[in-house]
């Protein structure tokens, strides 16, 4: 199983980034998927999580109002788009699997490699 998360990248404040990661090796569309984010020299944080069926999504207090998750389960893939882009959004930004629906790193079932985000002031 591999999760690919691509579309990171560096963007003013106020801007706006689409991240997406695929699944390979396995189908997913029954379980949800999450985003989580690193900021440096902290710890993994959730950012967001959406049900297999696209029926709910959750979000972290600090993205709500600006990011939007979505996911295609014919393609196997999750998006996360980014609006209004702050500095503090810095971070290296991961998509993962679990077989629950929770907001704690160590419930993870797969991780993707990460790709970057750098929110410039």
């Amino acid at each position: 199983v591999q999760l690919q998360a691509s579309g990171g990248g560096l963007v003013q404040a106020g801007g706006c980034l689409r991240l997406s990661c695929a699944a390979s090796g396995r189908t997913f569309s029954s379980y949800p998927m999450y985003w989580f984010r690193q900021a440096p020299g902290k710890e993994r944080e959730f950012v967001a999580k959406i049900a297999g069926g696209s029926s709910s999504t959750d979000y972290a207090d600090s993205v709500k109002g600006r990011f939007t998750i979505s996911r295609d389960n014919a393609k196997n893939t999750v998006y996360l788009q980014m609006n209004s882009l702050k500095p503090e959004d810095t971070a290296v930004y991961y998509c993962a699997v679990a077989s629950r629906w929770t907001t704690t790193t160590r419930n993870m079932d797969y991780w993707g490699k990460g790709t970057l985000v750098t929110v410039s002031s």
